[in-house]
């Protein structure tokens, strides 16, 4: 803690202050000049990331060629058959009758007893082991093979004597292509194939395991065959039931699938009940479907033009520069806002990389490319090439000029075109190499690159990119400024004390003068 002008009376500490603030201007500038910098990092970064969601939504969106080739599928008896559009690329038309249902194989165990021939209840899964229960005959490990429709070997499970029987039906249901359950009111395991298919559920074991549970069927069921009323089941006996494949008549072709729910020429069919007559579809292009992603593409960059030319044409105020903490502390939060977005203002004006690209992307929304007509044709009765241009779609570029560049749509054209030639649509926009989307996404990730040189990516080091290296050169002359000017305060203060100690002296000897003239009289 310094107290000054004690001998001199002045104010030591407010004069060198005042002196300091007038040393600190230079310093002061390179701040400023290195939060300006930082803004401008920011606002680089912010757009490579825009771009680089813009690039993906494009892959993902017009660049594929299902985005163009969705359907409505319409079907008589939607109750007994549902067909679902999946990336088609041709209409799909026809009749389907459905002879059976595709199954699932069940096996149904006979009643479980213990050692006093009680039945199993659910507690004793939770209470009591197999051993305990008379279901395991020896202390030796166990191997319970279960098999499926579908599966070409069994799988092996290894039980322990110790095991309880929720055990077992635990690694049933997690390692097996089966589902497993007790049923504490009948006394019985019930297990079924997770997956439909023609065949049987199949269990052995090492051991005893199997019979012990009573998992081996003497007799398979197949449930196409009606059971009659008047035989009497045993209700204690271990049943098997087929699992069955579905059968159907497709476009005349008699067929079978495994599943229910199955893929044909792109299409998913789900067949859901028997049919007794022929179920007949059709499939047209979703031109809602379609029009919408075409208009979500235009939108899109419609959007993002907007945005980098406001960012490329943004006014800079030079006279508004970044504030320091002292010029803040004397402002509203409100007035250090207004007066920040000036600042901050003009970041990236007048950016090469970023005109040249949207000057590119004017140009690539004029493209015309070789397509075919609606009947496959690429030659039209002129003999000259079938080409197709947005201006085609009823979209052109607005002659707006203040709009720079954004597209308008003729919607009744574009819906008109889509309906027409869906494929065509896709050659122009999503075609690969020649399409307009793909001369998009190359002009964006070009200026991502041009981006990321001059402001790096946010794990990048700031010698790896021209804005992070003058940051740290700033860095550098800031470090030397700070030295320069605690060195210059310090030399302030030991000038300011050795005249304050001048002075002291100075008044010790007028003192001792007086004392001494008064002495004498």
């Amino acid at each position: 803690m310094r107290i000054g002008g004690l001998a001199s009376g002045i104010d030591t500490e407010s004069i060198i202050r005042d002196m300091m603030k007038a040393h600190r201007i230079p310093l002061d500038k390179i701040t400023q000049k290195k939060q300006y910098t930082q803004w401008q990092l920011d606002d680089y970064r912010s757009t490579n990331r825009d771009l680089r969601k813009s690039s993906d939504k494009l892959f993902d969106t017009v660049m594929k060629q299902s985005t163009y080739m969705q359907k409505n599928v319409s079907v008589s008896d939607e109750k007994a058959v549902s067909i679902t559009a999946k990336g088609s690329t041709s209409d799909f038309s026809g009749t389907i009758e459905v002879k059976r249902l595709a199954t699932q194989a069940t096996l149904q165990s006979g009643v479980l007893k213990d050692n006093g021939d009680v039945k199993i209840s659910g507690e004793d899964i939770q209470n009591k082991s197999l051993a305990q229960l008379g279901l395991f005959t020896g202390d030796d490990d166990q191997t319970l093979n279960v098999k499926v429709p579908g599966s070409t070997d069994a799988t092996p499970l290894t039980i322990k004597s110790t095991d309880k029987l929720s055990d077992v039906l635990k690694q049933i249901n997690e390692k097996t292509g089966a589902s497993a359950f007790f049923d504490s009111e009948s006394g019985k395991i019930a297990i079924s194939s997770k997956n439909s298919g023609e065949g049987a559920i199949e269990i052995d074991s090492t051991g005893d395991l199997a019979q012990k549970l009573r998992l081996i069927p003497a007799t398979v069921t197949d449930p196409n065959i009606p059971v009659d009323p008047d035989v009497t089941i045993d209700q204690d006996i271990p049943r098997s039931t087929l699992g069955m494949d579905a059968k159907f008549t497709f476009n005349g072709l008699e067929t079978t699938r495994s599943s229910n729910t199955f893929t044909i020429n792109g299409f998913e069919v789900s067949l859901k009940q028997k049919t007794d007559s022929p179920v007949s579809f059709s499939s047209s292009t979703n031109t809602e479907k379609v029009f919408d992603s075409v208009v979500e593409f235009v939108n899109d960059y419609n959007e993002m033009i907007e945005k980098l030319n406001s960012k490329i044409k943004e006014k800079e105020f030079k006279s508004f520069h970044p504030l320091s903490a002292e010029e803040k502390s004397d402002m509203k939060e409100k007035e250090i806002e207004l007066w920040e977005e000036k600042a901050k203002s003009g970041t990236m004006k007048g950016d090469p990389a970023i005109s040249s690209m949207l000057n590119n992307l004017r140009s690539i929304m004029t493209t015309t490319v070789n397509t075919t007509d609606k009947n496959g044709k690429s030659v039209g009765e002129d003999g000259k090439p079938i080409t197709i241009s947005l201006k085609d779609l009823g979209i052109e570029t607005s002659k707006n000029y203040l709009d720079n560049g954004k597209l308008t749509i003729n919607e009744d054209k574009l819906r008109a075109k889509i309906s027409e030639n869906p494929n065509a649509v896709y050659d122009l926009i999503g075609g690969k190499d020649k399409g307009i989307a793909q001369k998009y996404r190359t002009e964006l990730q070009d200026a991502q690159k041009k981006i990321t040189v001059k402001a790096g990516s946010s794990t990048a080091v700031n010698d790896t990119f021209a804005l992070g290296r003058s940051m740290k050169n700033m860095d550098k002359q800031i470090e030397r400024f700070e030295t320069k000017l605690q060195m210059m305060e310090s030399r302030y203060y030991k000038q300011f004390n050795a005249m304050e100690q001048a002075i002291q002296r100075a008044n010790s000897q007028s003192a001792a003068l007086m004392s001494s003239l008064g002495g004498g009289m």
